[in-house]
């Protein structure tokens, strides 16, 4: 996307498909290894305004969908603080420079979310860098694709899935809801995993099914707090942990199944997570919004 993000683009072709000759890359992955650079939006995204002065707090925002969603809301007006594995200290690094140049605050912190102490931390620590958190997205994940499903599947992948994806978010919206303030909204990531669930990730795909019911659940039981709920549903994302968690076999084809063809960028995914965060989506709760390439989430 150019500086006229705006123009009508033939949505089957307006990104690069990434193709074969990706190369596998050691989990968690960086953006720097990829032989198919993702576009977060660094020189497309152009804010209007929409979350000035809030105080925004992303999981996994190093890489991927995360980064996207820092540089969007720090181009509308939003400090961002985020997590990040200690492994993922350089994106972590380019992610804060790019919020730091859209004028706002950023604070990155090293977390593993599968520790209820240190996701307990990284609330505490927003509250004393912020006062308070307006925006809370849930968006680290873990998956690690197996071909034999379910006889492929450890019970130690499986707690680390559940732990990473499940738990998190649980602890993360407990620690995070006493500090916010009414019209503060909640966006947690599920997935078109959630309903089209495909062999080689069934544990994922059940972490984010799980997601979607704990969202609509949460919804309706923090109305009287006037905190809304709602959830992004990706299909396909060319992430850094695609490549770190896919052999080169899948690499080839990743996002193909989607019927416009190809995967989305973490840019396209930005746009969603700054409208439910923002006054626009102020009657919408216990929602999930899929953004899957034409995929169906029903």
């Amino acid at each position: 996307m150019s500086e006229d993000q705006f123009a009508q683009q033939d949505p089957k072709t307006q990104h690069e498909v990434p193709g074969s000759g990706n190369k596998t890359v050691e989990y968690p992955g960086r953006t720097e290894e990829m032989d198919v650079r993702p576009d977060h939006g660094e020189h497309s995204y152009r804010g209007l305004g929409r979350l000035t002065g809030k105080k925004a707090v992303i999981t996994g925002g190093d890489s991927g969908i995360g980064r996207a969603v820092a540089i969007a809301y720090a181009r509308e007006g939003a400090d961002v603080l985020f997590t990040h594995l200690d492994a993922e200290k350089q994106d972590a690094d380019e992610t804060a420079r790019w919020v730091a140049e859209a004028g706002r605050r950023a604070v990155p912190v090293p977390a593993d979310v599968r520790e209820e102490r240190q996701v307990s931390e990284v609330v505490d620590r927003a509250v004393n860098e912020f006062g308070e958190i307006d925006i809370l997205v849930s968006n680290a994940a873990y998956q690690m694709s197996r071909d034999g499903g379910l006889y492929d599947i450890t019970t130690e992948q499986f707690d680390r899935v559940m732990k990473t994806n499940v738990y998190a978010l649980f602890w993360l919206c407990k620690a995070a809801v006493p500090h916010m303030p009414a019209g503060s909204t909640i966006i947690t990531t599920s997935s078109v995993q959630a309903f089209q669930p495909s062999t080689h990730l069934l544990d994922y795909a059940t972490s984010k099914a799980a997601i979607v019911n704990f969202t609509k659940g949460l919804g309706h039981n923090l109305v009287d707090r006037g905190i809304r709920v709602n959830s992004v549903a990706p299909g396909p994302v060319w992430t850094p942990l695609i490549p770190a968690t896919m052999s080169e076999e899948k690499l080839e084809s990743f996002g193909a199944q989607a019927p416009l063809g190809r995967a989305a960028q973490p840019v396209e995914l930005a746009p969603f997570y700054v409208f439910l965060a923002s006054q626009e989506s102020s009657y919408m709760t216990s929602e999930v919004v899929g953004v899957t390439g034409g995929s169906p989430i029903s």
